[in-house]
């Protein structure tokens, strides 16, 4: 491994020996990487990485090489989720290798500074000593499924330019990658979704495969912490449990020129969710449209051909070969054709909408803003190192770099909170999209009137950029909401607009996600508990941050607090519900539903897992939500009532107290008494343990999300909800930081594997009060060790 023992420096001197990588493990495993040169940093963060995560990792570098048909075959899929969804494994091979391959990388490495550039070549590189370790048969603490397996491979920098090219498509091209890379001109059958959505439901969700992917950011300024010059930012992204997307916490200091904790996507040698001295910094999911169509009219001799202001134009052709390893174990090379037009490639949604295919006549083109888009992790570099509120502000501004995320953040001796959507995003105005509208689109907004799609048979219709763009077609930072308040800015994935209520975002392009829009059930909580903090009447930033830090972790729902006294009230009256035959063989059915409405109305409307009653009003819900909104809300939506309606839903209706009846029902089949207690379903398995867990889904308007997948309660490493949290400050000491890691840093721990510990503490809501300073790292170290420098 490379590792070698030495005489340590006193504890709490800044000095490293010449060349030297420490990596010192506080609490949790969380490692703390030192070294006195960039190359040496990321040796040090690529070596624990690996340590910790080497199957997801070597998976997740198979994945970006467009190699899945060769070790696994072509039509099998991830076994883990991911932003870019789980299609076959040849369909993400043909789609990494046309827009992660060589080309693409140069692109990437060109824009970046050379110190990130070493960085990333030094974490490939403390990969690679772990992996050959491994392959030479040596001793490491560290115990990995994949071990010996021919997929674990010794990787170079360009691996982790493809990882980060394949993080700034999340928002875009991923949302397609089957019906890209399968497009074929004027084909008879268009290609197959890989997913159940429609197509309205699958452009519903921003990013990743599951509504309820996205974050909450709470950040609160003078005027709540009743500190003169103080603020609080708290961060709670909704993640993947398991996958390449995965966070991993990390603190990394090269003294003198960087000293940031946080978290980052596995394989992403920088803190993309965190803190250093000065500045602290968390994202939400954007509402923001990342892409946008181009409605193509073909030239009628040759649906490779397109008309531009008239002329014909020649899609250009883009050859792939993917080798793909046989079930007899011969190799055979796959090939297919990309296509590409001066808008982006050819995509083909007529499986999910007939009028949207490739035809004759007729074809869509999808362009993707971060394809083109170099700057994210610059970006990420620059803020690591960020000295003010007031520096990080212009890094956003110059840089206009974010991918897919609003941003929220907070500095020393500040007493200002910053919220921004300020990055990559289609320079679509309104006046553009009415322009270059065509009966096409016009259909197609029907469907989802966030997506542009604009007419392809007119240069015109471009996208559009001020004179001093950054990257040309895109939106300039004026053109993008940004609010500077001292008391609080807050996102829940909903749209920019209520960041304040106090202060509504207004006048902006649709296409960054509208305005006079309903926040969803999370998003309504979450302004509850911002509004309350902020008129909380603490007079030091500290007792702000310990209530924001356990009012964050009530898991409360919205939903029964507004709704269930009124369902209650109607559907428990007779003590009976009858529930309509399923089919017309089928006859009606009573039900029995008093110890139902007992549960109930005892529950406390709380998901902590000892609590019975949150997985009926799970059920019931679920139900309710069938039910149209037109049908259900008895007093709709008001942009002027935006952070309490719709309310009052209409209970005489019957499918409302048939939704008790059937959630009494449903838990029956299940085998599950009505006053479970929600730990018992919902838990983790670690380490031969099961942990009870806390929280709920979006739907039912829970601030604190976990999310299993497809209906399951048991949490592992298919499952989504809250991942890292932090609540941070600053006092005359500098940064202080509370975090959990809920999926722990090993990616055994949430699949009854090693590294429970981070799990358990998540499980038992107990705040890490992290160590940064030398002195508490060297009070909280458990292991040390020197790696030989390079």
């Amino acid at each position: 491994m490379g590792a070698c023992i030495g005489t340590a420096p006193a504890w709490g001197r800044p000095e490293l020996p010449n060349a030297s990588i420490e990596i010192r493990r506080t609490a949790d495993g969380i490692p703390h990487v030192r070294a006195s040169t960039w190359r040496g940093l990321g040796i040090g963060l690529g070596q624990v990485q690996a340590e910790d995560a080497l199957c997801t990792l070597a998976d997740a570098f198979v994945t970006f090489g467009g190699q899945r048909s060769l070790y696994f075959g072509a039509e099998a899929k991830p076994q883990t989720r991911s932003t870019f969804g789980t299609p076959a494994n040849i369909d993400l091979d043909f789609f990494f290798r046309a827009f992660a391959g060589d080309d693409a990388v140069e692109a990437l490495k060109r824009e970046q500074p050379v110190e990130l550039d070493e960085l990333i070549a030094g974490y490939a590189e403390g990969y690679n000593r772990h992996v050959r370790a491994l392959q030479a048969g040596e001793q490491t603490d560290a115990a990995h499924a994949c071990a010996g397996a021919s997929w674990v491979r010794t990787i170079g920098p360009e691996d982790i330019y493809r990882r980060m090219v394949a993080a700034g498509l999340a928002g875009g091209y991923t949302h397609f990658v089957s019906e890209i890379v399968n497009a074929k001109p004027a084909a008879v059958a268009p290609p197959a979704p890989t997913d159940k959505f429609s197509l309205s439901s699958r452009l519903d969700i921003p990013v990743g495969d599951a509504s309820g992917i996205g974050s909450n950011v709470l950040a609160f300024g003078q005027a709540a912490t009743g500190e003169r010059g103080s603020s609080v930012l708290f961060g709670n992204p909704h993640w993947y449990w398991g996958g390449p997307d995965r966070f991993y916490q990390a603190h990394l200091t090269l003294p003198g020129k960087l000293d940031v904790a946080g978290v980052s996507f596995l394989g992403i040698p920088l803190i993309m969710i965190g803190f250093n001295n000065d500045v602290a910094w968390s994202h939400t999911v954007s509402a923001a449209r990342r892409f946008g169509l181009f409605d193509l009219t073909l030239d009628p001799t040759d649906p490779t051909r397109y008309l531009v202001d008239g002329r014909s134009e020649a899609m250009r052709a883009q050859p792939l070969t993917v080798p793909v390893r046989r079930a007899d174990g011969s190799l055979d090379l796959v090939r297919r054709t990309l296509y590409r037009t001066r808008f982006g490639p050819v995509v083909d949604v007529g499986a999910r909408n007939a009028a949207l295919g490739w035809g004759a006549r007729k074809a869509l083109a999808i362009r993707d803003v971060n394809a083109d888009n170099p700057r994210i992790f610059r970006n990420f570099f620059r803020w690591n190192q960020a000295r003010s509120l007031d520096e990080f502000m212009r890094i956003q501004r110059e840089e206009m770099a974010m991918p897919w995320v609003n941003t929220a953040a907070i500095g020393r001796g500040d007493g200002r909170v910053w919220y921004a959507d300020i990055g990559a995003v289609p320079g679509v105005s309104d006046a553009l999209r009415a322009a270059c509208a065509t009966p096409l689109s016009k259909v197609f907004a029907a469907l989802d009137p966030a997506t542009p799609m604009l007419d392809g048979s007119r240069a015109a219709c471009q996208w559009q950029s001020p004179p001093a763009a950054v990257q040309p077609g895109t939106l300039g930072a004026e053109q993008m909401p940004h609010l500077l308040r001292e008391d609080y800015v807050a996102n829940m994935n909903d749209s920019y607009w209520l960041t304040n209520p106090a202060q509504p975002l207004t006048g902006f392009a649709s296409i960054l996600g509208g305005e006079g829009r309903p926040l969803s059930m999370r998003g309504r909580q979450g302004h509850a508990i911002a509004a309350g903090l902020a008129a909380a009447g603490e007079t030091s930033v500290r007792a702000l941050a310990g209530r924001v830090m356990h009012q964050t972790l009530e898991a409360r729902s919205y939903t029964a607090d507004h709704f269930k006294t009124a369902v209650l009230e109607r559907a428990c009256a007779s003590g009976t519900v009858e529930l309509p035959p399923e089919d017309a063989a089928a006859k009606a059915r009573t039900v029995d539903v008093r110890q139902a409405c007992q549960v109930l109305r005892h529950w406390s409307n709380r998901a902590d897992a000892v609590d019975r009653g949150a997985l009926l009003w799970d059920f019931l819900w679920a139900r309710v939500l069938r039910i149209p909104a037109k049908n259900l809300d008895m007093q709709p939506f008001s942009a002027t009532a935006a952070l309490t309606t719709p309310s009052d839903i209409d209970t005489s209706d019957p499918r409302v107290a048939q939704a008790l009846a059937g959630a009494v029902q449903d838990m029956a089949r299940k085998g599950w008494a009505l006053d479970t207690p929600l730990g018992e379903r919902r838990f983790v398995r670690s380490n031969g343990r099961e942990l009870p867990l806390w929280g709920g889904c979006d739907a039912e308007g829970y601030f604190t999300v976990a999310c299993a997948h497809e209906g399951d309660y048991t949490m592992g490493d298919r499952s989504h909800g809250n991942t890292y949290l932090q609540v941070v400050y600053f006092d005359l000491h500098g940064v202080q930081a509370h975090t959990l890691l809920a999926h722990g840093e090993r990616e055994t721990a949430v699949s009854n594997g090693k590294g429970i510990a981070p799990v358990a503490r998540y499980a038992k809501k107990d705040w890490l009060h992290f160590p940064f300073r030398e002195e508490d790292i060297a009070r909280a170290t458990q292991s040390r060790r020197w790696l030989s420098p390079p």
